[in-house]
C-alpha cells in the first residue's frame, strides 16, 4: 500500500504550476507530496504553501517548502488524503484528527486533489465518522449524536491541534449524507465533523498498475 500512496502524491503534485498557493494536508499518504513538492522546490520551483496541521507544518518546514498562514487568499490547489472515498466523491476524513483545519482549506481551495491507495475506495462508508466538539458538556453533544444514529466513543488520550477532543462514531447507515452534515453543523458544541460534501475535485487512487483519476462530475465542483 505504500508504493500506491506514494504512486497517488506524486502524481497530485504535477498538477503544482509555478506561483501556486497550495494547500497541504495531514496523513501517511500526503507525506509523500510533500516530499516530492520539496524536491521541486529545491530545484526552483516557485509556490507557497498553507498547512493543514503542526505536522504538516514540521514536515513542510523540513522539506524547504515556504508556508503562509491560511487568510482571505483563495488557495489554488490542495493535497490531502482521506480515510474512505464513495463512488460520488463524498469523503470520510479525520481519522489523523485535522479535519478542522483541512476542512477550512479545502473550503478555499479552488481544487481540491485526494490522494488514496484502492482500499479506501468504498461503495458505502464504513470507517467511523470523526466529530471533533467542545470538552465542555461533551457527553450532552454526544447524546445528541446518538439520535442521529451514531455511537459516539471518545478518542482515548487524544487533543487535536486546537486542543478539542474528538469523538469517533460508530453507525449503521450514516443515510442522506447532505441532511446529516447540516444536523451535525447545527448541534451546539460539535465544532466540524468528518463528512467532506461536494468538495473534492478529483481523486487520485494508486494502484499496481500506476495512478488512476477519478474526476467529480461536471456542475458538482466546489467553488471556494
Amino acid at each position: 500500500m505504500e508504493e500506491q500512496k506514494r504512486t497517488a502524491s506524486h502524481a497530485a503534485v504535477r498538477y503544482i504550476e509555478n506561483g501556486m498557493r497550495v494547500g497541504l494536508g495531514t496523513g501517511s499518504t500526503v507525506r509523500y507530496a510533500i516530499e516530492r513538492l520539496g524536491e521541486h522546490v529545491e530545484q526552483g520551483l516557485d509556490i507557497v504553501a498553507v498547512a493543514t496541521s503542526q505536522e504538516t507544518e514540521q514536515r513542510a518546514r523540513q522539506a524547504g517548502i515556504p508556508l503562509q498562514e491560511l487568510d482571505d487568499r483563495a488557495i489554488d490547489l490542495t493535497i490531502d488524503g482521506a480515510d474512505q472515498v464513495d463512488p460520488a466523491l463524498q469523503l470520510i476524513k479525520g481519522g489523523g484528527g485535522a479535519l478542522l483545519r483541512e476542512k477550512m482549506v479545502a473550503d478555499r481551495s479552488r481544487r481540491e486533489i485526494i490522494v488514496v491507495d484502492e482500499s479506501k475506495l468504498v461503495e458505502s462508508f464504513t470507517f467511523p465518522l470523526p466529530i471533533e466538539v467542545v470538552r465542555y458538556g461533551w457527553k450532552s453533544i454526544a447524546a445528541r449524536l446518538r439520535e442521529q444514529g451514531l455511537e459516539p466513543e471518545m478518542r482515548r488520550d487524544y487533543e487535536t491541534d486546537n486542543g478539542n477532543p474528538i469523538l469517533d462514531c460508530s453507525y449503521d447507515d450514516l443515510g442522506d449524507l447532505h441532511r446529516l452534515a447540516a444536523t451535525l453543523n447545527n448541534i451546539p458544541g460539535v465544532v466540524e465533523h468528518g463528512l467532506f460534501i461536494d468538495l473534492a475535485t478529483m481523486v487520485i487512487v494508486g494502484t499496481p498498475d500506476g495512478a488512476k483519476t477519478i474526476r467529480r462530475k461536471q456542475g458538482m465542483a466546489h467553488t471556494p
